[in-house]
């Protein structure tokens, strides 16, 4: 279990460049494995609880997102399924399945760089994480840091296209 005591001095708990840049250091361990680089913390009381990058081709899972990686390590930290007074910062918009299960654990707020106009299921495509039937609804900040994880994806998949 990850946990990290980082204290900023003179950061306040809603700082969301300082959190964004710890997702975007999870970014970067996904990329050293090859990984398409996308990163994600949760972040509770000031220390995250949790964190995660993308795994998938490492472990041939589909749902190795960063964002499902992140929410199963928090869960476990706080020994619940609920992850209340938490929020989540992950460099790209989360996909239809990440967007489930950030309803399903009742994260109440999701900070994301950003969008993803394939699969972004938090505004780009549709909305799934404020649809009105659902017995939650989390709330949303986009756009932070917006260039910087916008870029690790550019260069990442140029990269990949001149090989």
């Amino acid at each position: 279990m990850f946990t990290n005591d980082v204290h900023p001095p003179n950061v306040d708990n809603l700082n969301h460049e300082f959190w964004m840049r710890e997702a975007i250091a999870q970014a970067r361990k996904a990329e050293e494995l090859g990984e398409v680089p996308i990163g994600a913390v949760i972040v509770h009381d000031n220390k995250i609880i949790g964190h995660g990058y993308n795994l998938r081709e490492t472990t041939y899972d589909s749902t190795a997102h960063a964002e499902m990686i992140a929410i199963r390590e928090a869960s476990e930290h706080l020994g619940a399924w609920r992850l209340l007074d938490c929020r989540l910062y992950v460099t790209l918009e989360p996909c239809p399945m990440c967007a489930g299960a950030i309803v399903q654990s009742r994260l109440p707020e999701l900070i994301y760089g950003t969008i993803d106009p394939k699969a972004g299921c938090a505004g780009t495509l549709m909305n799934l994480l404020q649809e009105p039937r659902f017995n939650h609804r989390t709330s949303v900040t986009h756009g932070v840091l917006q260039e910087e994880c916008a870029s690790l994806l550019t260069q990442f998949f140029r990269r990949l296209r001149g090989k």
